[in-house]
């Protein structure tokens, strides 16, 4: 069984800056790439930022220069450094875990139940 579990959500106003945090826990051997997604309303969820074991990252293009994924691989965690946040940027963000649980067994990816950000005007 694995948790993930995300905080740091809330309340911003445009112009400002929120850090979302991300814990993987239970039987885990160890954890590939990890996620932050976001859904707005009435929109599909799509990828924010992505970041392999390895420290590589990818960022969908309207956050790039603004946010920073980084990852803390012995506690399991990553993170999502958002600065001039925008209104555009409201939505539930999501996070993910593409975890293994042997070292020769496939990676099943697990999905944490959200964290709502709101950017006022």
């Amino acid at each position: 069984q694995v948790q993930v579990v995300e905080s740091g959500g809330g309340l911003v106003q445009s112009g400002g800056s929120l850090r979302l945090s991300c814990a993987a826990s239970g039987s885990i051997f160890s954890i590939n790439a990890m996620g932050w997604y976001r859904e707005a309303p009435g929109k599909q969820r799509e990828l924010v930022a992505v970041i392999s074991s390895g420290g590589s990252t990818n960022y969908e293009d309207s956050v790039k220069g603004r946010f920073t994924i980084s990852r803390d691989n012995a506690q399991n965690e990553v993170y999502l450094q958002m600065n001039s946040l925008k209104p555009e940027d409201t939505a539930v963000y999501f996070c993910n875990a593409d975890v293994k649980f042997q070292y020769s067994g496939p990676t099943f990816r697990f999905w944490g139940q959200g964290t709502q950000v709101t950017v006022s005007s």
